[in-house]
């Protein structure tokens, strides 16, 4: 572990405990963090509960950065096994408030003039709280129109980057050290998830969000996203319209009038997010979605979202008509092309699964399929042949199972293949219109000139690296870094020997002179010699035990 690990020795400690309290000895066995044999004698492991519920206890309880990087993974169905998305999705992102003196001065630090100023009334209660921020009713001055102010926690960037830090060291040792770990990319998973909540942490990016969505949206009388009050929005703060209504997961389905047609706009609102817009909600889950009077959806909590190129979105499209034409070869031929693997993939075995996959929907009822159990399939597919789908896509498929599972919530006997297909048709229509066919063959076109621009200068450098000798073939060498650690382990232990033998030849022949000053009768140098060499032979003897490497 780095030096720079001291610094934050108090949060390794919690980590440890936290990891040990739960039954993850073996992990932090092989992790080098300080302290983490002496509270090994200290803390039994826990292990009453399964796996996945273990690792989703210990993210709670770790904390905000841990809850969202929880959250985050539970998006992920390419890299995460079924049962452990299923235990992540149940993380809650509820904790006590912050005190109103505390939240006063982020509130005051945001605003252009004091608080009575600004706000006729602040209640000093908030109405939700969270791990990054907490929401609080208040009433503006300026028109008495009652808003929803959402204020970041106080030193809750302090806290992340310390965890992040943590986060990242702790990736790359079991990137090393753990088999298996390799087919995860714990350290590139912690740089993606360090993008995704640095970004969250920025409120005014979420305000862009939610403009963007009203803009994209503005077409459809059946969705609401809050008003936003841009004079009170900042990077630490955000002001939108007060919503009056009821989360969908709180809602009683009985009082509903028309369950159906809820259900169906729902689900083609998130439709018109991905495929058409290509920007979307990320989690569009129940607890996110508000009913509103005369049946109104409101979404809200925009700080994550996923984005999808035109292409991205065309290849969607041809793989979900992949799918219903049962071409499992097309099928294949899209997930390789966005996807990335490092072994060899045996695309035949792939194949054959894909179409054991595609055979269950086919022979069932239209009524029956289920779209997200289908895409969950593929993904796990995928998972097992450690191909990994882009961040993007991945969120893509977590965002359309949410969508289709919150629409089955309202209406379970929803058609969905039904409800989309006039939409897929649609899309494939309006991607061979003729501005769209001469756009892309204009973008091809473009592409080809400038590589032909180009190609002649590429192919004379390389000839004159040649005449000259200095074209060179490079060698990387990965994963690597445990069999370093290794070598560098057995170095140090036979440099500690060499030490400690030299020692205790120099000690004796000290012992042998009767040089003073004198301890016990005896030279004092050579005594100290000696129980020097004593107490680090029987520290090195300890740690060779302790580690079980002998």
């Amino acid at each position: 572990m780095e030096i720079k690990a001291v610094a934050h020795f108090g949060r390794f400690k919690d980590i440890i405990i936290t990891l040990f309290k739960y039954g993850f000895d073996d992990i932090v066995e092989r992790l080098d963090l300080p302290g983490k044999f002496i509270i090994e004698k200290i803390y039994p492991a826990h292990t009453e509960l399964n796996t996945w519920q273990r690792i989703r206890h210990t993210l709670e309880e770790l904390g905000p950065t841990f809850i969202k990087l929880g959250q985050i993974l539970s998006l992920r169905p390419d890299l995460m096994p079924p049962p452990l998305i299923f235990e992540l999705q149940k993380l809650q992102d509820e904790v006590t408030p912050v005190s109103f003196p505390e939240i006063e001065k982020v509130l005051q630090k945001n605003l252009s003039a004091p608080v009575t100023e600004v706000f006729e009334v602040f209640e000093e209660d908030p109405i939700a709280a969270a791990s990054l921020a907490q929401v609080h009713r208040a009433v503006l001055k300026e028109n008495h129109q009652a808003v929803a102010v959402k204020i970041q926690r106080p030193g809750i960037r302090h806290i992340i980057d310390t965890d992040l830090y943590i986060l990242s060291a702790l990736a790359r040792q079991l990137h090393d050290r753990m088999d298996g770990a390799q087919i995860y990319d714990l350290p590139e998973l912690v740089k993606e998830f360090k993008r995704n909540i640095l970004r969250e942490l920025d409120f005014r990016r979420e305000a862009r969000n939610m403009k963007i969505s009203q803009a994209n949206l503005a077409d459809f009388p059946n969705v609401h996203i809050p008003r936003l009050y841009k004079d009170h929005c900042t990077e630490q703060m955000i002001t939108m319209e007060l919503i009056h209504g009821t989360k969908l997961r709180d809602l009683q389905l009985d009082t509903l009038a028309d369950r159906q047609s809820l259900a169906r706009h729902g689900l083609q609102v998130t439709i018109k997010q991905v495929l058409e817009d290509g920007f979307f909600h990320a989690d569009p889950h129940p607890g996110n979605v508000f009913i509103l009077d005369n049946h109104i959806f409101c979404i809200i909590d925009w700080g994550m979202v996923g984005r999808l190129t035109e292409q991205t979105r065309a290849d969607v499209i041809e793989l979900i008509k992949s799918v219903v034409d049962k071409d499992s070869e097309r099928l294949l031929d899209i997930l390789l092309r966005f996807s990335s693997w490092e072994s060899t993939i045996n695309e035949r075995l792939l194949q054959r699964e894909i179409l054991d996959i595609l055979d269950v929907y086919h022979n069932t009822p239209i009524r029956e399929v289920n779209v997200s159990q289908l895409l969950m399939d593929i993904a796990e597919l995928l998972r097992e042949h450690q191909i990994k789908l882009p961040a993007d896509m991945a969120v893509m498929i977590k965002a359309m199972v949410t969508a289709e599972g919150t629409a089955r919530l309202l209406y379970p006997d929803l058609n969905v293949v039904a409800e989309t297909e006039p939409s897929i048709e649609k899309l494939i229509v309006q991607q061979w219109k003729p501005k769209a066919v001469w756009r892309n063959l204009r973008r091809t076109l473009t592409h080809l000139h400038n590589l032909q621009k180009k190609l002649p200068g590429h192919i004379e450098r390389i000839i004159h690296k040649i005449d000259r000798g200095e074209l060179s073939i490079q060698f990387q060498h990965k994963n690597l870094d445990g069999l370093r650690n290794t070598l560098e382990n057995v170095a140090n232990r036979i440099t500690f020997g060499l030490i400690i033998a030299a020692m205790i030849i120099g000690s004796s022949m000290i012992i042998t002179t009767g040089v003073e000053p004198l301890l016990f009768g005896f030279p004092a140098f050579g005594i100290i010699g000696y129980i020097i060499s004593a107490i680090i032979g029987l520290w090195l003897i300890y740690n060779i035990v302790r580690t079980r490497k002998y």
